[in-house]
C-alpha cells in the first residue's frame, strides 16, 4: 500500500487549510475532539485488537491493554489542556519607571502548525495512528498527518477511519487528519513545506534519514524523532547478593516482554563478577519463552546483531542460541555475558542496540571499572540501579544521570506510566530532542512562543487578556497565580 506524490501533496495541504481554524478553537473544542476519538475507539476495540493481532502476533491481552493505554492519554490531554499550564501564560505589565522602561509584555506557546506522524511498529496502537504524538499534536491545535506502519497497515486505515469519523461529527475542521502510506510517502511528508515539525518512533538508521531531511529543507523544521537504546542497568553487590532470585526473575520477564520488542528493554546489565547473579538470570532465561517478532526485517536485523555480538571478543553465550535468523517463526530468549573492562574498550561493538530478546551481562570487579564502563555507554531513554540502603550510590547516579531521560531505583524500565511527570527521551542516539514523547509535556513539541508588546486587548489570545477569562494559571509580573 502506497501513497502517491499528489496523495500526500493533498493531505498536506489539507492540514495546512485546517491550520488557522485548528490552532485558534479553544481548549475546551480540543478537548471534546479528543474525548470523542477516545470514546471512537474504545467503541470498536473488540475489532480493533482482532486486526491488530492478525497483523502483529501481539496477542490480545497485551493489545486490549494498549488500547486502553492510547484512549486514557487521549483524554489525559483533554484535561490537561482545559486545566491550562500547557499554555505558559506570561504577562509582564509596562513599567515606564524602569531602566531601561518596559514595555507590557505578554507570552503564550500556541501550534506550530501542520505536523507529521510516523507510526511506529512495536505499538500498534499507543505509538501509531491515534498515539502519543497523534494526540499531543491535536491537543495544541496542530493538526496531523500519520505515515502508517508497514507492519500494521490494515489497523492504520482502519484506526483512521475512526478517527476521522470521530473528529468529523465532534465538529473539527475538514483537514485536521490524514493519513499516507509508504516510504517514499514518508519522505515527501517531512519535506513538505506545509508541514512544520515531525514525530518518530523507530530504528536509528531511519530516523536519521527522516532526520537529515528534516533538517536539509530550505525551512528546516524540527524533528522529534526516539530512535536507539540500550537501557543501562546496574546491580550492586549487596542487591545481587541479597536479592538475586528476585532481580534475576525480574530482567528476565523485562528483557523477553513482547520478544524483546520494547524500546525501554534493559540491553546492557551490569553485575558484580562472582556473585553467582549470572547463574540465576540463566536459570530463569532457560525457561523463559520466545514468540514470533513484529517483522521479517525486524527478525532479520534481530538475527545479524546477535550474531555479531555473540561472535565479539570474550562474549560467553550463558543461555539460549546465538544463530537465529529471520525465517522462523520463533525466536528465543539470549543471555550474553562478558567482562565490562573488554566492552568499555569498544563500545560500538559491545553497546550497540539489538532490538530483540536478548541481553548482555556486563561483570565488573570494582566500582572504578564499573564507572569507567558506564561512562562509554551511549544515550538512552532509561537507567536503572538496584542497591541496598547501605550502598552509596551517588557516583552511580550522576553517571547515569548524564546518559539518560528517566532513572529507576525499583523495578525494571519496560513500562511508560503517561503522566505529568514522565520523561521519555535521552541523549543521543535515544532521541534527538530533550523533549519527552510520553506523558503531558509532550505537547511541547509542538508548540513555538509568541510575545505580544502593547497590544490592543481585542487581538490578545484569551490565555492573556487581563480578566483571564480561561481561569488558567499565570505568571504575572513574575508571580506565578494559580487561578
Amino acid at each position: 500500500m502506497n501513497s502517491s506524490e499528489q496523495d500526500v501533496d493533498r493531505a498536506a495541504k489539507a492540514a495546512a487549510g485546517a491550520a488557522a481554524e485548528t490552532a485558534s478553537a479553544p481548549a475546551a473544542t480540543r478537548a471534546r475532539w479528543l474525548r470523542a476519538v477516545a470514546d471512537e475507539l474504545d467503541a470498536h476495540r473488540d475489532e480493533l485488537v482482532a486486526i491488530a493481532d492478525e497483523e502483529t502476533h501481539l496477542g490480545e491481552g497485551r493489545l486490549t491493554g494498549e488500547v486502553g493505554r492510547t484512549t486514557g492519554q487521549l483524554r489525559l490531554f483533554a484535561d490537561a489542556i482545559e486545566e491550562g499550564s500547557y499554555a505558559e501564560a506570561i504577562i509582564d505589565h509596562a513599567a515606564p519607571e524602569a531602566t531601561p522602561p518596559r514595555p507590557d509584555l505578554r507570552r503564550v506557546l500556541r501550534s506550530i502548525g501542520p505536523v507529521a506522524v510516523f507510526s511506529a511498529s512495536n505499538f500498534p496502537f499507543a505509538f501509531s495512528v491515534a498515539g502519543g504524538d497523534t494526540a499531543s499534536a491535536l491537543a495544541v491545535g496542530s493538526p496531523v498527518v500519520v505515515k502508517a506502519h508497514s507492519a500494521h497497515e490494515q489497523l492504520s486505515a482502519r484506526t483512521a477511519e475512526l478517527v476521522s469519523d470521530a473528529l468529523r461529527e465532534a465538529g473539527a475542521p475538514e483537514g485536521i487528519f490524514g493519513i499516507v502510506y509508504g516510504r517514499q510517502a514518508g519522505q515527501q511528508l517531512v519535506q513538505h513545506p506545509a508541514i512544520k515539525a515531525a514525530g518518530f518512533t523507530g530504528s536509528v538508521a531511519g530516523g536519521r534519514a527522516l532526520y537529515d531531511l528534516a533538517s536539509g529543507r530550505p525551512d528546516p523544521i524540527p524533528f522529534y524523532g526516539e530512535l536507539g537504546s540500550v537501557n543501562p542497568v546496574v546491580v550492586t553487590r549487596a542487591a545481587a547478593e541479597e536479592r538475586g532470585d528476585e532481580l534475576a526473575a525480574g530482567l528476565v520477564g523485562s528483557f523477553t516482554l513482547g520478544v524483546g520488542q520494547y524500546c525501554t528493554k534493559p540491553g546492557l546489565v551490569f553485575v558484580p563478577s562472582g556473585s553467582g547473579f549470572e547463574d540465576a538470570v540463566a536459570q530463569r532465561a532457560n525457561g523463559a519463552s520466545g514468540g514470533r517478532m513484529l517483522t521479517d526485517g525486524i527478525a532479520s536485523a534481530f538475527g545479524a546483531g546477535l550474531g555479531a555480538l555473540a561472535e565479539a571478543g570474550g562474549v560467553e553465550v550463558l543461555s539460549g542460541r546465538a544463530e537465529q535468523d529471520g525465517a522462523g517463526d520463533e525466536h528465543t530468549p539470549v543471555l550474553l555475558a562478558v567482562d565490562a573492562a573488554v566492552a568499555a574498550e569498544h563500545p560500538e561493538v559491545y553497546f550497540e542496540e539489538c532490538f530483540g530478546p536478548v541481553t548482555l551481562l556486563l561483570r565488573y570487579g570494582s566500582d572504578e571499572e564499573l564507572v569507567t564502563a558506564l561512562q562509554q555507554v551511549p544515550g538512552s531513554l532509561t537507567g536503572t540501579v538496584h542497591a541496598q540502603p547501605q550502598d552509596d550510590i551517588n557516583g552511580l547516579v550522576g553517571v547515569l544521570s548524564d546518559r539518560v531521560g528517566r532513572l529507576l531505583f525499583a523495578g525494571w524500565p519496560t513500562g511508560v506510566a503517561v503522566t505529568w511527570s514522565q520523561q521519555h527521551g535521552g541523549p543521543w542516539p535515544a532521541t534527538t530532542s530533550a523533549h519527552t514523547s510520553v506523558g503531558v509535556t509532550a505537547m511541547r513539541r509542538f508548540q513555538r512562543p509568541i510575545a505580544f508588546q502593547d497590544a490592543p486587548a481585542e487581538v490578545l489570545p484569551a490565555e492573556l487578556r487581563e480578566e483571564n477569562p480561561l481561569g488558567i494559571p499565570r505568571r504575572v509580573d513574575g508571580v506565578l497565580q494559580v487561578a
